[in-house]
């Protein structure tokens, strides 16, 4: 019997997961609070646990993702107040002394999306996540793709709708697909939740234009074989997929092998699992973690 550990380090709570041969057995909820009592908790969780193989992380970012880096395994330059430059898979191996995997939780989720998600059997895919923020993680041939850094595609600079001159709510780019589609986003919009917005708002062009935008580059990487959406935004509105879809396919128009993507309502999907990805994608990142040694 093989156990893994897994931390799902969300914004506001963090789940700790233990699974025998890939089934989540137990879990604990530990709140994000501040960076010494959050980290304590997860500890003290782990530490009930004590005998597994490997440890999965999947965290909120910006995130190090390079081993050869100084700021490996540490949460980076996020906004979360009193979390930037957190040592978190570094301390975490450190105390353990077992394999850990560390990456974002949209590429946590996408994992788990291909494992057993609306992506199942594909290698290739792309999980994108609307609420708080927008966020994407690209997995090819089954692994999450690395290189400089993780995919910031929230933050693309999108073309804009015609006549559409709201300046967005990013504090660092304004109108890119985060500051004009994130739940905030919408808010600060509309002055209301995305979830009392009618279907007939001009507002729903506006939210779906840059979503559309963003899955024109997601396809223009070449890399995903499916566009997986998940987050309160993408799952709670049942007609923006519908939208994005077809303002996608009119801004992509006919340039390349438009074959294929098949038929876009299989291609451009809700996600499946909803909150059981977080948790399965950090035990999928152990898994991978004691794999690579």
């Amino acid at each position: 019997m093989t156990r893994i550990a897994g931390v799902e380090l969300g914004g506001t709570k963090c789940l700790c997961v233990l699974a025998e041969d890939g089934v989540i057995v137990d879990q604990v909820r530990v709140d994000t609070t501040d960076p010494v009592t959050t980290m304590a908790g997860i500890e003290a969780a782990l530490d009930g646990w004590r005998g597994f193989a490997a440890i999965g992380i999947a965290s909120f970012g910006p995130i190090g993702i390079d081993r050869a880096a100084a700021n490996y395994g540490h949460i980076t330059a996020t906004t979360k107040p009193g979390w930037a430059n957190t040592d978190v898979a570094g301390r975490l191996q450190r105390r353990y002394g077992v394999p850990t995997g560390f990456h974002t939780d949209v590429v946590g989720a996408g994992l788990a999306e291909a494992k057993a998600g609306a992506a199942q059997g594909l290698a290739d895919l792309a999980y994108v996540t609307i609420g708080t923020g927008v966020g994407i993680g690209l997995i090819a041939g089954g692994q999450p793709v690395v290189g400089l850094t993780h995919q910031e595609l929230g933050h693309i600079r999108p073309v804009r709708l015609a006549g559409d001159d709201w300046p967005g709510m990013c504090s660092f780019h304004g109108d890119c697909v985060e500051g004009l589609a994130s739940g905030p986003a919408i808010k600060a919009r509309a002055g209301v939740s995305a979830d009392q917005i009618p279907q007939e708002s001009l507002i729903w062009r506006q939210v779906a234009h840059p979503i559309a935008q963003l899955c024109q580059t997601l396809v223009l990487t070449g890399v995903p074989r499916r566009i997986v959406f998940g987050g309160g935004v993408s799952l709670g509105v049942s007609w923006l997929l519908p939208m994005v879809r077809a303002m996608f396919d009119e801004s992509l128009g006919s340039y390349g092998d438009r074959s294929l993507l098949g038929d876009l309502d299989s291609y451009i999907v809700p996600a499946g699992l909803g909150g059981e990805a977080g948790p399965m994608g950090a035990i999928l990142l152990g898994e991978q973690a004691l794999a690579a040694g």
